[in-house]
């Protein structure tokens, strides 16, 4: 069934960065529209779409960068038969990046899946594809985009890997639902390690007038438990109090 015009469901079907654990799968963020199934980025939480892809609205996935937790589900695209096709798209580089490594001797080639899969690249900036779809560079330590959309009347931004600068600001202003990563414990930034704490995605939130804050992408390696996310969880409501832990299959309204 289709969703009423202006509403927007959200599920987190990966919330781990860099590896899966008890506690999730690595990043994928899947959005129902009226119109259109949207993802953000494809690690190994994207094995789950078919449980919710059930017409043939198009279907957009959004990577942010070649790490591996964030694009290993795109393995499992062989798993699906979807007639409409899936559109991907990327920074510079990703048809090329994508090609090589879903290819023999690693995976099945693209091309040869039962469906199309169409690869494009984005330059920083905004994008009709056909709603509105901004991208900016965050601080990584490789190429990484933020996004921003605006769709069925809300503005989603979604910044995975980052170190705190300007654009994750940008892309959150006013923003009616940001996703933050969440990489870093309480009080810890590392210069060498560009990655978000609680406070730091808290203190996009309230500069940016976004309305809601999830925190994503935790590093399993230092939120080991559900517990370690709340107490994170705590941390970023004492600066931005509509904050809350993302959990893997959790189902949002937006």
């Amino acid at each position: 069934m289709k969703k009423k015009g202006g509403e927007v469901k959200l599920i987190f079907l990966g919330t781990n960065g860099w590896f899966n654990t008890n506690t999730g799968n690595t990043t994928s963020i899947f959005i129902e529209t009226e119109k259109f199934y949207i993802i953000f980025d494809a690690g190994d939480g994207l094995y789950k779409i078919d449980r919710f892809i059930k017409d043939n609205r198009p279907i957009y996935i959004f990577l942010s960068h070649f790490h591996l937790d964030h694009i290993t589900g795109l393995h499992t695209l062989n798993k699906f038969k979807f007639p409409q096709g899936i559109k991907i798209y990327g920074l510079e580089g990703t048809n090329e990046m994508l090609n090589k490594i879903f290819a023999p001797p690693f995976s099945i080639n693209i091309d040869k899946l039962d469906y199309k899969v169409e690869i494009f690249e984005l330059k920083e900036g905004r994008h009709n594809l056909p709603f509105p779809v901004e991208c900016r560079p965050l601080c990584h330590s490789a190429g990484c985009f933020g996004y921003r959309i605006e769709i069925d009347k809300k503005i989603i931004t979604y910044c995975p890997d980052t170190g705190p600068c300007n654009n994750t600001v940008r892309l959150a202003k006013d923003a009616d639902f940001l996703m933050c990563e969440c990489s870093l414990k309480s009080g810890v930034y590392r210069e060498d390690w560009p990655h978000l704490n609680p406070e730091a995605a808290a203190n996009i939130a309230v500069e940016a007038n976004a309305k809601r804050l999830a925190l994503i992408h935790f590093n399993p390696h230092l939120f080991p438990t559900l517990e370690d996310r709340r107490i994170a969880e705590v941390q970023a409501k004492k600066i931005f109090p509509d904050t809350f832990m993302s959990l893997d299959d959790t189902e949002i309204q937006i």
